[in-house]
């Protein structure tokens, strides 16, 4: 069995006292406990990542940084992984939705459409509002997660969120 860290004292002692969080894994990883227990920490999936999002995270366990650019859905990530923690026969890949929160531009009246503008399934739309710029709208249907909108937004106002069948939250970006 691995030795993981305990995201539950982490939270505690950074003063978090909110729903334990779990570092967002590669697409097609298997539930989080038992990632944790598959996975050997060989790194083999870091470099065969196409768009480098993925970095060695706590205890050597591969996360997604977003900040680094967005999943394409490759698989590359997964046919490296030979512990079988990553499997294609996972679907969706993840359950991780974007987000926008009051940091918005458009909250302060500042015209700004970058997120939508790298959004390939077009899950984000700016609806018209009366005397107002257009507000941002998220299309939860339509969102792969894959992250394009995140590091393109000016001031961070973009969440990746992940709310598992266990109702425990994942947050990238924050």
């Amino acid at each position: 069995m691995s030795t993981a860290v305990d995201q539950s004292k982490r939270s505690l002692l950074r003063g978090k006292r909110s729903a334990v969080s779990f570092p967002v894994r590669p697409p097609w990883s298997q539930t989080e406990p038992q990632f944790i227990d598959l996975c050997s920490r060989c790194g083999d999936c870091l470099p065969n990542c196409e768009t480098g999002i993925l970095v060695k995270g706590d205890g050597g366990f591969p996360t997604v940084d977003f900040s680094r650019g967005e999943c394409t859905f490759c698989q590359h990530c997964v046919s490296a992984c030979k512990t079988g923690a990553l499997s294609a026969s996972i679907t969706p890949p993840w359950q991780l939705k974007a987000q926008i929160n009051p940091l918005c531009l458009t909250h302060q009246q500042v015209v700004c459409r970058s997120c939508a503008d790298q959004c390939e399934t077009r899950a984000i739309r700016f609806t018209p509002v009366s005397g107002e710029v257009a507000k941002p709208l998220i299309t939860a249907d339509l969102c792969t997660g894959c992250g394009a909108c995140f590091d393109v937004c000016p001031t961070r106002a973009i969440q990746l969120t992940n709310t598992t069948s266990q109702g425990d939250s994942l947050h990238a970006g924050i």
